[in-house]
């Protein structure tokens, strides 16, 4: 009986076949709902490190308690601005990288 062989793929090549090429519509979405995921992650990370409930994180920020939940399940998109509150309001550091043409910035 002969073997046969199984064809693997990597990562890229899944959400390239299944979700779309990089630059489509559809893959844009996705990458974008995963950062917003990872976001919401974090902002949820930090809140309970600080001992806070959605509702006083909500009044630190200036937010109805509902938005903070919002962002914690990434159900919704925030503005920058928002966003920079929640961690200020959290006393955590947030970072943006941006990379022009292969070139690294850093804003400090």
């Amino acid at each position: 009986m002969a073997k046969t062989e199984i064809k693997s793929y990597s990562l890229p090549e899944m959400k390239d076949k299944y979700i779309g090429k990089i630059g489509t519509a559809d893959r844009d979405k996705y990458e974008y709902e995963l950062r917003m995921d990872v976001l919401g992650k974090m902002i949820k990370k930090a809140r309970l490190e600080r001992n806070l409930t959605q509702e006083q994180l909500g009044q630190l920020v200036g937010v109805q308690k509902s938005q903070i939940s919002k962002l914690e399940s990434s159900t919704n998109s925030a503005t920058i601005d928002t966003i920079l509150k929640v961690f200020k309001a959290l006393k955590a550091d947030i970072h943006f990288n941006v990379t022009l043409e292969k070139q690294y910035i850093q804003l400090i």
